[in-house]
């Protein structure tokens, strides 16, 4: 059983739309489907902002640390805390990090 984003009633796996409330259940939680635009342009900044960086070696031993986890992340789905989120913002690339804490979890 899934819940009704909008209101919390409980609804069948295979529903479309809330008996309750009526709202159309979000096409991504319906379909399986999942949207990596944001990953991609995250995953592109996070190698970008470690080659931009890389000819000083020590942010280096930053960057590249936080560039690992938040590729583990992504790819497994866990969520990322806002310490890591800054972190990246700050040493690793500003895009990067301004996409990661705009993202939905």
């Amino acid at each position: 059983m899934k819940y009704c984003t909008h209101c919390g009633a409980e609804m069948c796996d295979e529903a479309v739309i809330c008996m309750c409330c009526g709202c159309e259940v979000n096409a991504k939680t319906a379909v399986g489907a999942k949207d990596d635009t944001i990953e991609t342009i995250i995953k592109i900044f996070l190698i970008l902002g470690c080659i931009s960086i890389g000819w000083l070696i020590i942010p280096l031993a930053w960057c590249i640390p936080m560039t690992v986890a938040a590729f583990k992340k992504l790819k497994t789905g866990e969520k990322f805390g806002t310490g890591l989120k800054v972190c990246i913002l700050l040493f690793v690339s500003l895009v990067a990090g301004i996409c990661l804490l705009c993202m939905e979890e």
